[in-house]
């Protein structure tokens, strides 16, 4: 049993304020693994205080400092990624595939923020002026528990980047992954205060960091319900706020497509991360002339999509991280039949074998509306549905036809075409014949898939402000 009972403010472990314990799960076999004990609204306020207290003098180091930094703490990340990413297995049940590329995100992002900042320009010139780019100020970092430890460095990291100091409130759900990545940044030896990590519930710590006037900046992941809520709490202080919230990512095969190539990443899109990506192509927008080919070609794919044990290699899909989510994706599954969508793969229940354990059969839909529950509500579980479309502009008005747009995936034998098709979608990515991921490209949400963006020189600028100093000589 695993017992965390320590928050980091200030360059110290210390014991919660908050009393309030937190069990901690194992979705693969539902059993209570720890407890956590909870920050509250006073710790959220010294950790505050804290990182305040720190700015100044962080604010300003060189670059050449900050690199330093970051270069130590993607190294102390490196140093304990065995640890991360048995964490990430047990606690957020991962199949170990899916792990060791997210404990390598972890530490990775570091190096992608050193490089961005080794390019940078904080001083560039704009006609006559001299515009200096300087740190927002104090930073409050909100992470999910789909992607725990590298939320947690990726915010952080450029935030530091920028000259800011944090206070991050990652997800309770994830306190595992929390106590490693915390000990391992601690390792780093950033001055006190500089970044501090208190694990909390929203409405406590999160309303706490959101409603303070010290803190400057909001960099949140997360629902888009919670998100509207962070604008409307963040809006009384006029905190710059970056939001990467809920998505519906349409894949479009157009006609000329070779399925052969392109179904099988579209089934990765569309089940990545278990299903639980904000950026998972859920929607199959399909030729109907093509509908029956492709419909038969899905069944055999899933057929090959391994539901079950995390910690098995052959396993494709993990569990959902709780039964709460578990519970979500199965009443998507009833609502889908129940509105009349053809079940052609997965359906409802368990996978065969598993009599416990928040497995998801990996599931497919057919004969989808895309006016139907399951077509425009983020359900966050392996589930799709396949829609069909006659021609590029019934396919381009059914991809656009979402509150949301935070990326997309365009397949074509013809790469012009599928670019003309990728300019007219609404959508912060839309990745042509692939499933690439560039952390130099910024990352970021269209309409309800959010404000803003990270990763790059953008991401880098979400945390700067531009001052214009003119009447300079040269």
């Amino acid at each position: 049993m695993h017992t965390i009972d320590h928050i980091y403010i200030d360059g110290a472990f210390v014991t919660p304020h908050g009393e309030e314990r937190f069990d901690l799960f194992n979705p693969a076999t539902e059993e209570v693994i720890g407890t956590v004990r909870l920050a509250d609204a006073e710790d959220a306020r010294q950790a505050i205080a804290a990182a305040k207290r720190a700015f100044p003098a962080f604010s300003r180091t060189t670059i050449e400092e900050r690199i330093a930094l970051l270069q130590r703490m993607h190294d102390a990340i490196v140093a304990r990624e065995d640890d991360l990413f048995a964490a990430i297995v047990e606690e957020y049940g991962a199949p170990v595939s899916r792990g060791r590329w997210m404990t390598g995100h972890a530490s990775g992002v570091f190096l992608d923020v050193i490089a961005t900042l080794r390019e940078y320009d904080f001083e560039p010139r704009m006609g006559s002026a001299t515009v200096r780019m300087q740190p927002v100020g104090v930073a409050g970092l909100i992470t999910p528990w789909n992607s725990n430890a590298g939320f947690i460095c990726g915010k952080l990291a450029s935030a530091l980047a920028a000259g800011c100091t944090a206070v991050i409130k990652p997800s309770e759900m994830s306190a595992l992954q929390t106590r490693i990545v915390t000990e391992a940044l601690h390792e780093a030896g950033a001055p006190a205060g500089v970044f501090n990590i208190v694990t909390g519930r929203g409405d406590t710590v999160g309303a706490e960091i959101v409603g303070s006037p010290d803190i400057a900046k909001v960099s949140f992941t997360g629902s888009t319900a919670v998100g509207k809520g962070i604008v409307r709490a963040a809006a009384d202080t006029l905190k710059r706020v970056t939001l990467e919230l809920g998505g519906k990512s349409p894949s479009i095969f157009l006609d000329d497509a070779d399925f052969a190539v392109a179904l099988p990443l579209a089934v990765m899109a569309g089940f990545n991360n278990s299903g639980q990506a904000c950026i998972a192509g859920t929607r199959l927008l399909v030729p109907r002339a093509r509908l029956a080919e492709f419909e038969a070609m899905v069944v055999a794919a899933i057929d090959d999509i391994v539901s079950g044990d995390p910690s098995d290699p052959a396993t494709t899909v993990g569990p959902m991280v709780s039964r709460k989510q578990w519970d979500r994706v199965q009443g998507y599954i009833r609502r889908g039949i129940d509105d009349g969508a053809r079940l052609i793969a997965g359906g409802e229940g368990r996978p065969d074998g598993y009599a416990r354990g928040w497995l998801v059969k990996p599931t497919v839909f057919a004969d989808v509306r895309n006016d139907m529950a399951i077509a425009r509500e983020e359900i966050f579980g392996p589930v799709l549905s396949i829609i069909a479309y006659d021609g590029d502009e019934d396919a381009i008005a059914i991809a656009n036809d979402t509150p949301y747009g935070l990326q997309a995936y365009v397949f074509s034998a013809d790469e012009a075409r599928a670019r003309r098709v990728a300019e007219r979608i609404d959508a912060g990515r839309v990745a042509i014949n692939s499933l690439k991921h560039d952390p130099k490209a910024p990352f970021g949400g269209f309409k309800q898939s959010g404000w803003g963006r990270e990763y790059g020189v953008l991401g880098l600028e979400a945390y700067l402000e531009p001052k214009a100093l003119l009447g300079l000589s040269g």
